[in-house]
């Protein structure tokens, strides 16, 4: 399952903080319909996305409803992206087998 959206960089802070995409609402329902025959536990989505020319595997985590897409620095760096940044992403759900 391939789908593209827009979304803002958005900053979690906990202990340290971390970078997320949150996928928007009709990207989420899609993933929904898959997501147990995808996740592995947790309920979290494993998936393949690309922002820019920056291709990296992750797994969607779950919250409110629909998910965030977790954005390394590895990504984010030679991208330049900061909070608020509005992203594009490519994203396919990895589906086992």
């Amino acid at each position: 399952m391939r789908m593209v959206f827009a979304s803002q960089v958005i900053e979690w802070r906990g202990p340290a903080p971390f970078y997320f995409v949150p996928v928007p609402e009709e990207p989420s329902a899609d993933v929904r319909q898959v997501a147990s025959a995808a996740t592995y536990g947790w309920g979290v989505v494993p998936v393949e996305a690309s922002i820019g020319e920056v291709t990296f595997e992750t797994s969607l985590f779950p919250r409110e409803g629909g998910y965030l897409l977790p954005v390394k620095n590895a990504v984010r760096t030679p991208l330049g992206l900061v909070t608020g940044d509005e992203v594009t992403v490519e994203m396919t759900v990895r589906l086992p087998g």
